[in-house]
């Protein structure tokens, strides 16, 4: 039976409790022998990140297969290099019986190795004190099993080496260079034995060595370029286990070239967006780079985190894509004529593609109705066939999906802006297959912008849309320009711009939405945190569109954020806004910390006590504004949390938190969430 009631009000199964304890985050699938490995954040163990193994051999007909975790407690495979890590593991199948499993632990950024059912031992050396690292300060990520050309076996990895000095900018010096490091523990002890394989970069990524082990190619960048602004892409002939010389084959500080891949050792093959996207090229030793494909996708993304990939070889004359716009496809590249056949998969965000050699291959992705699992799918060049039809999942991030009934359909669309720009956002409706709306009501919308300005909204399950969507709340996730996935003159629009093109296309996009019918004029909200939040504050602070706004730890002050964040990052705010000092006053026109006597709409700010980026005084100087005003808010500041919250009781708390304030606002009660008492008058 379908009851009528008014959005807001309709019941909903999908609790703030899921949100905040279910579920195991997975990553890192690799192939080892026959048997699958992958990584596994355990939630039940404050997160630690632990590596497990299918426990027999994996085929085309394996679905939800025993596993086996084989890092033990209180181990935690994870790497700081560049403070956002990457990948932090590898297993090597030597010819000696178990592979030796090799990974990055955590609290001290060493490398440990063992073999399965042993004490892990480390490998790597401890780094020198040094208090401006903030941690450990010589870290490894992104692992390379190699084979040189006498036939030995290595293990290379970017090494990060924070120093006791600092450089010509005045800056604590860093630098980032492949290292190879001895498996046989030498270079716990002897920091000597750690062999430099290159010179050093102030970035690098990508260390792939050619088939016959006498070349290696990789990518670098220095600042204040970012991986998405301009990388180059580098060919070292290798000799006794270094590069002796080198050159830089592709790209530059306006070209971002990613992903390289050795087709034979005469042909390499790279994403470049040299074209104005992310597409397919190739270059053969002694020749001009050519693009193999020119298509209006992008076939990368973002390089947060190392060990991303988005481009692997199937097998000489083949390779395997990741690619899209504002969803996820995987297709198969014809290396010689360019061509990409897609596969019929229900994946609507893909983060890894990687095969076996068998036709097999290891797929972890997210779909509208079901959350991130890692699955396998049958690929054989030439028939371009998914095995059953189907995906077969070997391993879900959790097991709760709710019933489809109550989820959303995302709508990806396109707004034009006054200006003639195109804007891309996705769309999900309120849906609860139990419930309908008076007729004639119109529901409120909330929109969403994402947590870092170089990135995209997934699309896929997600149970904090589908919290809202269920209850009869529309929610809107912008892509607003300087997203990715659209191409490179999208990307660029956001340059110098942040805090001004953000909010325009934000507002271009609700604007849209009344215009259409489709959201209550009258209840438009917002919300986001960390950089989506300085986008959350700087709407609610220089226009009228919103009647309510949310900021989780929002940036509300950039110029403490290019004050005092760490080197990855440290110079992203030159393209985002402008050189600090130099243009100080920018920072300080675009700061909403600046314009909070221009709030006319309520707002609830949630906080963490102990967040260094976002410290709580920036928070409080909104609260205190509003307060003046008399304007109604909220602000909630939770013990114990930095920038993002970790504990199940304050994602709980925020969570219906920020559900009341909109029911308040916007003249609607939730049932079931308890009332956020709110300062100031409400309606």
């Amino acid at each position: 039976m379908t009851h009528t009631l008014p959005y807001g009000t309709w019941p909903s199964p999908i609790t703030a409790e899921q949100l905040a304890v279910g579920g195991n985050r997975l990553g890192s699938p690799q192939w080892v022998g026959e048997q699958l490995w992958w990584t596994e954040a355990l939630a039940a163990e404050c997160g630690r990140q632990t590596i497990v193994r299918t426990a027999e051999a994996v085929t085309a007909q394996t679905e939800s297969p025993q596993t086996v975790t084989v890092l033990p407690a209180p181990f935690n495979a994870r790497s700081r290099v560049h403070e956002y890590g990457g990948s932090s593991w590898t297993a090597l199948e030597l010819d000696d019986g178990a592979p030796l499993i090799l990974f990055v632990h955590f609290d001290d950024q060493r490398i440990y190795a063992f073999r399965e059912g042993e004490d892990p031992v480390p490998i790597s050396p401890e780094g020198p004190e040094v208090p401006s690292a903030h941690g450990p300060s010589v870290r490894f990520a992104e692992p390379s099993a190699v084979r040189l050309a006498d036939g030995g076996r290595e293990v290379w990895w970017i090494c990060e080496q924070h120093h006791d000095r600092t450089g010509d900018d005045g800056a604590p010096e860093i630098e980032r260079f492949i290292a190879s490091v001895p498996l046989d523990g030498s270079a716990a002890e002897d920091p000597t034995a750690l062999r430099r394989v290159t010179a050093s970069s102030r970035f690098l990524a990508h260390p792939r060595l050619s088939p016959g082990g006498t070349q290696l190619a990789w990518i670098s960048w220095e600042h204040p370029q970012m991986p998405w602004d301009g990388t180059q892409l580098h060919i070292g002939q290798v000799r006794d286990g270094v590069v002796v010389e080198e050159s830089v084959v592709d790209g530059d500080a306006s070209t971002s070239v990613l992903n390289p891949e050795w087709r034979s050792d005469q042909e390499l093959v790279y994403i470049s967006d040299r074209s104005g996207w992310w597409n397919p090229w190739r270059l053969r030793i002694g020749a001009a780079p050519q693009q193999l494909l020119a298509d209006e996708q992008e076939y990368a993304g973002p390089l947060w985190q190392l060990g991303a990939s988005w481009l692997s070889l199937l097998d000489g004359d083949t390779a395997l894509t990741i690619h899209g716009q504002a969803t996820d496809a995987l297709g198969v590249l014809d290396l010689e004529a360019g061509g990409v056949t897609p596969l019929d998969l229900p994946h609507t965000a893909i983060s890894a593609a990687v095969p076996r050699g068998d036709g097999l291959v290891a797929l972890l992705g997210t779909t509208p109705e079901s959350f991130a699992a890692i699955s396998t799918i049958s690929v054989h060049p030439g028939e371009a066939t998914v095995s059953s039809s189907r995906p077969r999942t070997i391993r879900s991030s959790r097991s709760d999906s709710p019933d489809p009934a109550v989820l959303p359909v995302p709508e990806p669309i396109t707004v034009t802006g006054d200006d003639g720009q195109p804007v891309h956002a996705v769309l999900y409706r309120p849906r609860n297959a139990d419930c309908t709306a008076p007729e004639g009501e119109l529901p409120p919308f909330v929109a969403h912008v994402h947590g870092r300005p170089t990135a995209k909204a997934p699309v896929g399950l997600s149970l904090g849309i589908a919290y809202y969507t269920s209850r009869g709340i529309g929610v809107v996730d912008i892509n607003y320009g300087g997203s990715t996935g659209f191409g490179r003159a999208y990307r660029d629009r956001l340059a110098g711009q942040w805090g001004v093109v953000d909010v325009q296309d934000t507002v271009t996009v609700m604007r849209h939405l009344v215009e259409t019918g489709v959201a209550d004029p009258q209840r438009l909200g917002i919300e986001g945190g960390s950089a989506g939040g300085w986008t959350t504050l700087a709407c609610l602070t220089r226009t009228d569109t919103f009647h309510a706004g949310v900021s989780s730890f929002g940036v509300a002050d950039a110029v403490a954020l290019a004050q005092d964040t760490h080197d990855f990052e440290s110079r992203y705010l030159d393209q985002l806004i402008g050189r600090y000092p130099e243009d100080a006053e920018i920072y300080r026109q675009r700061a909403p910390l600046n314009h909070v006597d221009s709030l006319n709409c309520p707002v609830l700010l949630l906080q963490g006590d102990e967040d260094p980026i976002v410290p709580p005084n920036q928070a409080e100087a909104f609260r205190d504004a509003m307060l003046a005003k008399g304007i109604p808010h909220a602000y909630l500041l939770f013990e114990g949390e930095q920038h993002g919250f970790r504990k199940a009781e304050n994602i709980i708390a925020s969570m219906e938190a920020s559900l009341s304030f909109f029911g308040q606002i916007f003249g609607f009660e939730p049932p079931g969430i308890p009332r956020l008492e709110l300062t100031g008058p409400t309606r």
